[in-house]
């Protein structure tokens, strides 16, 4: 098949289209720089062109309400209309687990209102929603960091890596659409504060872990249930030692 990854140079979109190819696909890296520009429609209907199956995994390239809306709604209205136009069979996107639960941050009522895009779609699809990366866990700490001191909430977690992530995206682009939605975690639930320590530890971090029950994520008030998936998610393997052994070091601070 010819599968478009919309935002398939980045993170998960660059993984996702090798694992694609790799299963004999033409797999197709749609993004601002391969000339394909969701937002303004530019190259959109010659990359769709023959395409059975679009995955979007592109995200907003920032986390601030308006814009992150501005983005999500420009960007699925195109993208559905030249799908449509192409005649694209399913439609693949990537969301977040917990979305409804965090929309004190505007960046999610703008995942929602990306959601309500797809759904509402006359173009057959699949919704998968992950929990937060590793990858991000770093940046979870700087956003938390008041000098030597990191402040967290004592939340549940259960991150997952982006390799895991990825499988999950590129085998439900491979199966057929579910008009539904589908929830991916990690095999391994923390605590947030504690998942933060042990990664500033493995990088030898001087920075001390706080768990403050006052303390915000990206500014959010965090639940029991506010970043951990329902029931019966699929689970990655990739546990967080492994990770942490494996993984690209972090940048020099």
């Amino acid at each position: 098949m010819k599968i478009v990854v919309i935002g398939g140079t980045g993170l998960i979109g660059s993984k996702v289209a090798a694992k694609l190819r790799a299963r004999g696909h033409e797999a197709v890296a749609a993004a601002p720089n391969t000339g394909v520009n969701t937002v303004t429609g530019e190259g959109l209907a010659e990359a769709l062109s023959g395409a059975a199956v679009v995955v979007d995994v592109a995200n907003s390239p920032t986390f601030e309400e308006g814009a992150a809306m501005a983005f999500f709604q420009a960007a699925g209205k195109n993208l559905i209309e030249a799908e449509v136009a192409a005649g694209v069979q399913h439609h693949v996107a990537l969301s977040v687990v917990g979305s409804e639960r965090l929309t004190a941050m505007g960046y999610f009522k703008a995942k929602l209102a990306q959601e309500d895009i797809v759904r509402s779609s006359p173009v057959p699809y699949t919704l998968v929603r992950a929990t937060q990366f590793f990858e991000f866990v770093r940046a979870i700490a700087q956003s938390a960091t008041e000098g030597d001191l990191v402040r967290l909430p004592h939340a549940p977690i259960q991150p997952m890596a982006a390799e895991d992530v990825a499988s999950a995206v590129a085998e439900a682009a491979l199966a057929g659409p579910t008009n539904g939605m589908a929830e991916i975690a990690g095999p391994e639930a923390f605590f947030l504060d504690e998942l933060v320590a042990r990664v500033l530890k493995h990088d030898r971090d001087p920075r001390r872990v706080v768990a403050d029950p006052a303390a915000r994520y990206f500014g959010i008030e965090l639940t029991e249930q506010s970043l951990i998936p329902g029931p019966r998610p699929r689970l990655g393997s990739t546990r967080l030692d492994w990770w942490l052994a494996n993984a690209p070091p972090p940048p020099q601070r």
